[in-house]
């Protein structure tokens, strides 16, 4: 297993900037995601740890070693991408083998290497097979199986399930954490997807436009996010906001009310915000009437949308100053163009600085 460190890492591509002072460690044997929107940074990042790409500024260390100049083949590093790389023309068997023969390792070695990892995959009945009698999940496998007979230190992944279906993407993740659980190596993994970086990540990193925003476990960017990014990309559906000016006590939208607790009342005050961004999640937020005088926050809006998920259904509506989603169960009967109320507890708002994004503390 090795550790990683990027120390304010930057790459660009001539002037244009791709990475910005990335900073990160990553531990022994973790399985750590990095998440973002296309064009966030997340692929570069992973390029210049495996060493396809050379960093700009900044430097780059495997355990204690300074690894910027090193080679991509002496980094002891095997990467799995979203297209497989299988070679078309062999056998299953021998694309899990090309690797470890071109390093001439005996056959006997070669041949345990190749059956553990296709037992352990499942994919031992398809040895004889070429890829092109495989399915998409099948490919998958022998790619993670080509990079497993490797027993390398560093995994990398770069959006590996992203061509396959949305129940074997599914299958596939419970796979792959199965699979790091047996070898114990540590693992980097690239997605755009973030219920893939909620269910697989011992933590995860957050990019947009080349930056870090934040590091965390998926506990803490949901409940603790530092900034309104985060707060939006993390979370399905993802966090409404909308924005109003600030009273002495209450914060009041012009259609419904918001009623602060002393705590966030002090935080306004420290702060010296006229107006704020509140934001709320879908499931804090239910049905209620307009004369509902017991919630701290109430609201009145228009329906948008409603999306029908089985047992669930989410409710698009705006109030003015903002959109929202909320969770709500079937039974309760909504329809685009409804007039609604919602109502909600003060103390699960998240409050941001709608100058800089950042959440207030």
């Amino acid at each position: 297993m090795t550790r990683i460190v990027l120390r304010n890492v930057e790459k660009h591509y001539g002037n244009v900037p791709v990475l910005r002072d990335c900073n990160l460690e990553i531990k022994n044997g973790e399985f750590i995601v990095l998440v973002g929107p296309s064009g966030s940074g997340k692929t570069t990042l992973l390029r210049i740890i495996a060493g396809l790409e050379h960093i700009t500024a900044g430097d780059l260390y495997f355990d204690d070693t300074l690894v910027n100049d090193v080679d991509v083949g002496d980094r002891d590093i095997a990467m799995v991408f979203q297209n497989y790389g299988l070679y078309p023309h062999m056998t299953v068997y021998e694309n899990m083998a090309f690797g470890l023969k071109r390093r001439k390792m005996p056959k006997d070695e070669i041949d345990r290497r190749v059956r553990r990892a296709s037992e352990m995959l499942n994919i031992a009945p398809y040895l004889a097979r070429r890829p092109r009698q495989l399915s998409g999940g099948q490919r998958q496998r022998v790619a993670l199986g080509r990079a497993i007979v490797r027993d390398p230190k560093v995994f990398l992944l770069d959006e590996p399930l992203s061509n396959l279906d949305a129940h074997l993407r599914v299958q596939m993740r419970t796979e792959i954490l199965k699979v790091h659980r047996a070898v114990a190596a540590t693992a980097v993994y690239v997605t755009h997807d973030q219920v893939e970086a909620l269910t697989m990540g011992d933590r995860i990193v957050v990019m947009a436009d080349g930056r870090i925003h934040q590091v965390g476990t998926p506990d803490e960017l949901y409940d603790n996010p530092d900034n309104k990014f985060v707060a939006s990309f993390i979370g399905t559906p993802a966090m409404g906001f909308f924005d109003c000016p600030v009273a002495s006590a209450e914060a009041k939208p012009s259609a419904g009310r918001v009623r602060l607790t002393e705590a966030q009342r002090t935080l306004l005050h420290r702060n010296c915000k006229a107006k704020v961004t509140v934001g709320i999640r879908p499931e804090r937020l239910s049905l209620t009437n307009k004369e509902d005088d017991t919630a701290d926050i109430l609201l009145h809006g228009t329906v948008e949308a409603v999306e029908m998920l089985g047992s669930e259904q989410y409710v698009h509506f705006v109030v003015d100053g903002g959109a929202l989603t909320a969770r709500v169960p079937r039974e309760q009967q909504v329809r685009a163009g409804d007039s609604v109320t919602f109502r909600a507890d003060a103390k699960h708002l998240y409050l941001f600085d709608p100058e800089s994004s950042v959440t207030l503390r």
